[in-house]
């Protein structure tokens, strides 16, 4: 780990990664997460992992107030999609903080501002290789993921993902917006639906055969030595192949080259396994909301617990229920009234787009 700053050595502070909730037998299950997580470790970061609980793909605590509120919050809610909080993952390090939507991401971020510098002893003859290694699995094999994540897989992969504890009408209506936005950033219409996804998984077919080719025998893909391309492409790869379905093209494509599958096995034994079963040292810790509490034994003398003597309602109590039936009654038909003019009015809207003329670029 290189870390710069005789501040940081003699206080000691400590490295946070927060990202979204693990699962698939990962410690996050979020494909621009688990690259950074992997950065962390190939550094030697001794970091904590938390969990994002202020967002509304990820957390609990907004739910309540937005489900109370929901007719004043739900066209609001409908504009929140996975662009509009891509801040997550991001690191803290004191009073420094870097989030992935600032100038290239958090990995490029901790590099130019010297606080993790996994890159800092490349020498300048692989820098061109290296930089344009780096861009094309950022961008193509990235492209790739967020296609097959909103377009063409089945909707509960995201679901689990992003909106597991969300309920279930916003998840749904979150999920169809995000897929919109996938479609509309990558120029997908009716009409040139299949030849986009040809376009996509050609340059996927592309990136893996240069990098099977760059990464031969070697254990590293620069110099024999971890940089961000590792970080990157691990943390891609995991995620293809532990969270798409076998169905999943891109899937099939990675399981065709024998030494990027020894790669991922090789590092992913050595920084995902192994941290995230010792889930409760210090490589790996959850939230607050998710932390163990010691459990006290209970002796066979006191194993039932004694019934709890039922107390009457007050009137105030019965009056706050009874308004509560009724308001969570209203709640559910302002959802399906306003489910059913979306409907209506998305399906306007794709019969417009498809119609307007416009070109889209490759």
């Amino acid at each position: 780990m290189e870390m710069v700053g005789e501040r940081a050595e003699e206080a000691k502070l400590e490295v946070v990664l927060v990202a979204r909730k693990g699962g698939f037998g990962l410690p996050t299950a979020c494909p621009v997460c688990l690259p950074v997580y992997c950065h962390l470790r190939f550094a030697n970061v001794d970091f904590k992992l938390e969990f994002d609980r202020a967002n509304p793909d990820s957390g609990t605590s907004i739910f309540a107030a937005s489900l109370l509120l929901l007719p004043l919050l739900l066209p609001s809610t409908l504009m929140f999609s996975y662009t509009c909080s891509d801040h997550i993952p991001y690191v803290e390090y004191g009073d420094y903080v870097t989030f992935n939507n600032e100038k290239g991401g958090v990995i490029e971020c901790l590099n130019e501002d010297n606080v993790v510098k996994l890159d800092s002893q490349l020498s300048k003859d692989c820098f061109p290789d290296w930089a344009s290694t780096k861009v094309m699995i950022s961008t193509w094999l990235a492209e790739a993921v967020q296609y097959e994540l909103w377009v063409s897989c089945d909707n509960t992969i995201a679901d689990d993902i992003y909106f597991s504890d969300l309920p279930w009408p916003i998840g749904k209506i979150l999920h169809w917006k995000q897929t919109q936005a996938v479609k509309q950033l990558h120029g997908i219409t009716k009409l040139n639906a299949a030849e986009k996804e040809e376009g996509i998984y050609r340059k996927a077919n592309i990136a893996y055969e240069a990098l099977s080719m760059k990464l031969g025998s070697e254990v590293f893909f620069f110099e024999g030595r971890p940089t961000s391309v590792d970080s990157l492409f691990l943390g891609h790869a995991v995620f293809v192949l532990h969270v798409l379905p076998e169905t999943s093209v891109l899937r099939s494509s990675l399981l065709k080259h024998a030494n990027l599958l020894r790669f991922v096995q090789d590092l992913k034994i050595r920084l995902l396994e192994d941290s995230h079963s010792s889930a409760m040292g210090p490589a790996f810790s959850s939230d607050a909301s998710s932390s163990s509490v010691p459990r006290r034994k209970g002796s066979k003398q006191n194993a039932k617990p004694k019934p709890k003597e039922k107390r009457e309602r007050t009137e105030e109590e019965k009056a706050f229920r009874r308004r509560a039936k009724y308001f969570i009654a209203a709640q559910v038909v302002s959802i399906v009234i306003y489910l059913s003019i979306l409907g209506g009015m998305g399906d306007s809207g794709l019969e417009d787009g498809d119609e307007d003329g416009l070109a889209y670029e490759e």
